[in-house]
């Protein structure tokens, strides 16, 4: 075997052991869920993804964060995790990085792993599963690209490219809101962050599609080894892009990782953590409230004549939707040591799940949550960035689009309407959507 194949063969070794999530085991036993109100709250599990992709998840939140806001599930599946369902205490557990670690559990859909006293972390990592100081340095080589003055710079070139694909759209003619405009946005401000071949950025799309995807007949991957073997095409491309960027660097993403003194000397196959971070945050996140936004003003469309009467809500409206469609559900920690959350116990090494969605739910801080209330006061208090050092470094970025979108849109149409429910991804994860058909009519 040449030394190339012996790399790959490794390789391939490292994936299969750090792939496999609690949701996927999950999803093979997890189906038909009864009604929060057929279940006792013991019964209650939240991270099960056919909640999600059934969109049934907000009564058995609901009943948790009356009942049960700090909530243990033991299950052969997932292992022994808590659900933190409150605002107040999701903040609380996301702000105290030395008592819940981001370090002992990959939270990035690739094995999450359990750290025991005796061991050290490994398999796929991510600054996001880091605590300072590696954090703190690994998050600085890339964050330039989301201050305020390279926004001001790259914001002309979102607004033409938005305004470009708005004109290209049909109009009395249904299409896919989803891949025509979200995926496609998105991409373009991904590999440009990237500088990544524009000819290739539906790739940047796919690798982030198959980072959360469960195997499955029918499914975005249909077999574990295909999964495995997309992540190791991704690993052989962005090894070909570090190469050239270290010779020839840039003012971009890739430029940075190849050359920054935190992440220079990562091997390729251990950076991917990363670059799947990267990608995640730049594409699966917007694209997704740039889907929820349209459905989120059919579902409430007095909110959509309001905003059509006033554009200068926008403002308003693009924390709204953040914290309405929350587009990912939960971020994770371990427990440093023995301590009590809400009046519960939580054991050292056990694991913690910050469930932003549910936060975003809170009745106690948001008045009728459940609505899409475009003129909200305290909208700006959404927990979807997260809270403390693992705030979101691309918030500014994905706010920019979005804003720009919408104040684009409403200069086009008299109406974007969805033409049927959406298509919901498999994941409890990723809170998002597959498919949305809509029409466009224009002014």
């Amino acid at each position: 075997m040449t030394d190339t194949a012996e790399t790959r063969a490794d390789d391939r070794s490292f994936f299969d052991a750090n792939i496999r999530t609690p949701e996927m085991e999950m999803a093979e036993t997890g189906a038909d869920v009864p009604s929060a109100n057929e279940l006792t709250i013991d019964q209650i599990n939240p991270h099960n993804p056919y909640l999600f992709l059934e969109d049934r998840w907000q009564d058995h939140f609901a009943r948790l964060r009356a009942e049960d806001p700090v909530h243990l599930n033991e299950l052969e599946t997932s292992g022994r995790f808590w659900s933190v369902t409150k605002y107040e205490d999701v903040r609380a557990v996301d702000g105290d990085w030395e008592t819940y670690s981001s370090a002992k559990g990959i939270t990035l859909g690739i094995k999450e792993i359990a750290m025991s006293e005796e061991t050290e972390p490994q398999g796929i990592q991510t600054f996001i599963a880091m605590d300072p100081p590696e954090h703190t340095a690994q998050r600085k080589t890339v964050r330039s690209v989301s201050a305020p003055s390279n926004l001001r710079n790259i914001e002309p070139m979102i607004r033409e490219r938005t305004a470009e694909l708005l004109d290209s759209l049909p109009e009395g003619e249904s299409f896919d809101w989803v891949d025509t405009v979200s995926i496609e946005l998105t991409t373009l401000m991904l590999a440009t962050l990237f500088d990544f071949p524009m000819e290739d950025r539906r790739k940047l799309t796919r690798w982030s599609d198959i980072v959360f995807a469960i195997p499955g007949p029918g499914g975005v991957v249909e077999t574990q080894q295909q999964k495995i073997d997309e992540l190791l095409e991704c690993v052989d491309y962005f090894d070909g892009l570090f190469k050239l960027r270290r010779e020839n660097p840039g003012f971009d993403l890739v430029s940075m990782l190849a050359n920054g003194e935190a992440t220079k000397d990562i091997p390729m196959v251990e950076q991917l953590g990363n670059l799947l971070l990267l990608i995640v945050g730049g594409n699966d996140t917007t694209r997704n409230t740039m889907t929820g936004s349209v459905y989120g003003l059919n579902k409430f469309p007095d909110q959509y004549d309001k905003l059509l009467a006033n554009p200068d809500l926008i403002s308003n409206f693009v924390p709204e939707i953040i914290r309405w469609q929350t587009p990912l559900s939960y971020m994770r920690r371990t427990a440093n040591y023995d301590t009590e959350l809400g009046g519960k116990q939580i054991r050292k090494h056990d694991q913690i799940l910050m469930w932003y969605l549910s936060a975003n739910q809170d009745e106690d801080v948001f008045e009728n949550a459940h609505v899409l209330d475009i003129e909200r006061h305290n909208a700006d208090r959404q927990l979807s960035f997260g809270y403390g050092i693992h705030f979101c470094m691309g918030s500014r970025v994905a706010e920019l689009q979005l804003r720009v979108l919408w104040e684009e849109i409403l200069q086009r149409f008299k109406r974007i309407e969805i033409q049927d429910e959406p298509d919901r991804v498999f994941s409890s994860f990723v809170h998002g959507y597959s498919k949305l058909p809509v029409t466009v009519t224009r002014k």
